[in-house]
């Protein structure tokens, strides 16, 4: 992977991020009732000498690679209370992998000595017994897709990037090209399976559910947006939509995607745009998206990110996305936003548009998914409005400058929509009226060049948020960032001197309630990372 093609391929990588099988009642926890351990068999025990190693510490998609002394390959809950339960009597630092797309050091952490690996438990199927759709962790979105849509013609509103584990996905929030018609993928978690240890040092699996009674509830809520790693090791998901019930069918408790979309890509010439012509481009597509993200907008059938590319990457902007309408509808709606974004500057260099079946679309992606040995530095933010004039400046100069050679991008996706027809506090994923999601992106081959990307992409957020300390501080037209895209520049004062802490920065109002679960279901602390959520 090379040149031009390389680079989209990275960039469409970083902006989206087993069978099929009907459950028997109870089936998530008939092997272990009492979530012990019990008779299961010992997971594999992947040495450093083993061949499979070097494949297992490899699939993290980010500039870092772990050295643990063991990796375990799960198949079952009670194999992951089993590995838990060890760890801790040993003493060792446990860390957990589905898909492998954190742009961290949380899973490849130097200090990680044992590596839960879930990409043997892939598991998609309907539960009886809960009356929901289990989805285990190392299942890929692509996996998820086709299995639930295949089996039952519905959904979950999830990311562009097909091998994206669900692991990680979910417990961050997950969005996607379905998010401003159906919300986050959280918003439709039911239930959560997940391996603790309490106080005196004992792993356990609990079920939890939203269901208002339950006693666990709050390790349900902290699921919902609160980061991967921090409360336990998920093990089994349940899905079903809210408003529905035990008696509504299978095919209906999820959502149901439509048919066709209208899939596009447009694409600017660089030489077209000077900075006025850049600026006011941007602009536009941030107008756009205050006048078309209320929840039940029509043009919430419209999802699009935005891809504002560093010129001497050799590309021009370009938009991509699809249209969820049907026929003349939806070119009507492509139709309008490329109008709305071409007034008073330049027009895209070239458009194309196919309708596709929605899995095919879906599967497809941006058709640009790997990320092969790319070294990644990713940064995000929220919109409540757009950018400022002096921000989208910012965005110009550090997009042109010719003092260093690094290449990066900036991505406006669209959001809004249904998403904000959500309380803050109802779901842990706590930014509820944003209409634009960013995604600030250096990628690099060599970590000769770490240095010079990790300036470029550090001054270029510093400066797009001079006004707040250097970062997305909410209010304004700032909300935060995205607990999924993390980086733990938030959580260094000499870079974030905005007065906001990092836990307020991706978890807004619910971080005190997100302590207090932690200090509940992990006492000792036993998950963590540089980002984790601490305990109270």
């Amino acid at each position: 992977m090379g040149g031009e093609r390389g680079r989209r391929r990275v960039l469409g990588a970083a902006a989206f991020a087993g069978a099929g099988l009907v459950l028997p009642p109870g089936a998530a926890r008939a092997a272990d009732p009492a979530g012990t351990g019990g008779p299961a068999p010992e997971a594999p025990r992947v040495l450093p000498d083993d061949p499979r190693y070097g494949h297992l510490v490899s699939r993290g998609a980010n500039r870092f690679r772990g050295t643990p002394d063991e990796v375990r390959p799960v198949e079952s809950t009670a194999q992951v209370v089993r590995c838990v339960q060890e760890a801790v009597r040993r003493g060792r630092r446990i860390a957990v992998r589905s898909g492998g797309h954190c742009f961290e050091d949380f899973v490849d952490h130097p200090r990680v000595r044992t590596l839960i690996d879930m990409s043997r438990m892939r598991a998609v199927g309907y539960d009886p017994a809960l009356h929901a759709f289990a989805v285990e962790p190392g299942a890929t979105l692509e996996e998820v897709y086709r299995l639930l849509h295949l089996g039952w013609g519905v959904t979950v509103p999830g990311g562009y990037c097909p091998d994206v584990g669900i692991g990680g996905h979910v417990s961050g929030g997950g969005y996607g090209p379905l998010c401003r018609l159906y919300g986050l993928v959280s918003d439709h978690l039911y239930a959560v399976e997940t391996v603790v240890v309490d106080r005196a040092g004992r792993a356990r699996s609990v079920l939890a559910t939203r269901e208002p009674g339950d006693p666990r509830r709050e390790l349900w809520w902290a699921h919902t947006g609160g980061g991967g790693g921090t409360f336990g090791v998920a093990t089994r998901y349940w899905f079903r939509s809210p408003g529905t019930s035990r008696a509504t069918p299978p095919e209906r408790l999820l959502p149901v995607p439509p048919a066709t979309v209208l899939t596009f890509r447009a694409e600017w010439d660089p030489r077209e745009l000077d900075r006025d012509a850049f600026v006011r481009l941007a602009d536009n597509h941030g107008r756009w998206a205050e006048r078309n993200s209320a929840p039940g907008s029509p043009a919430a059938a419209l999802y699009a990110e935005f891809s504002l590319n560093r010129t001497t990457g050799g590309g021009g902007p370009f938009l991509f996305g699809q249209v969820t309408a049907d026929g003349p509808e939806a070119e009507r709606v492509l139709r309008e936003h490329l109008d709305a974004l071409a007034e008073g500057t330049a027009r895209p260099a070239s458009v194309t548009s196919r309708r596709l079946p929605w899995l095919t679309a879906t599967l497809r992606g941006s058709g640009e998914n790997a990320v092969g040995d790319w070294r990644l530095k990713v940064k995000s933010g929220y919109l409540r409005s757009r950018f400022t004039g002096r921000q989208l400046a910012a965005v110009h100069h550090h997009l042109t400058r010719t003092d260093t050679d690094a290449y990066g991008s900036l991505t406006l996706n669209t959001y809004g929509g249904q998403v904000n027809a959500v309380a803050p506090d109802a779901t842990a994923s706590a930014q509820r009226d944003s209409v634009l999601k960013l995604v600030y992106l250096a990628g690099w081959h060599t970590p000769a060049q770490d240095a010079a990307h990790l300036d470029w992409i550090r001054a270029f957020y510093r400066d797009v948020y001079a006004d707040t300390g250097g970062v997305p501080a909410p209010g304004g037209n700032s909300d935060g960032a995205f607990v999924n895209y993390p980086d733990t520049d938030l959580a260094d004062l000499s870079l974030n001197t905005s007065g906001v802490d990092w836990q307020t920065l991706y978890h807004g109002v619910n971080a005190p309630r997100l302590r207090r679960v932690k200090a509940r279901w992990d006492p000792l602390g036993v998950f963590r990372h540089p980002l984790s959520v601490p305990a109270e």
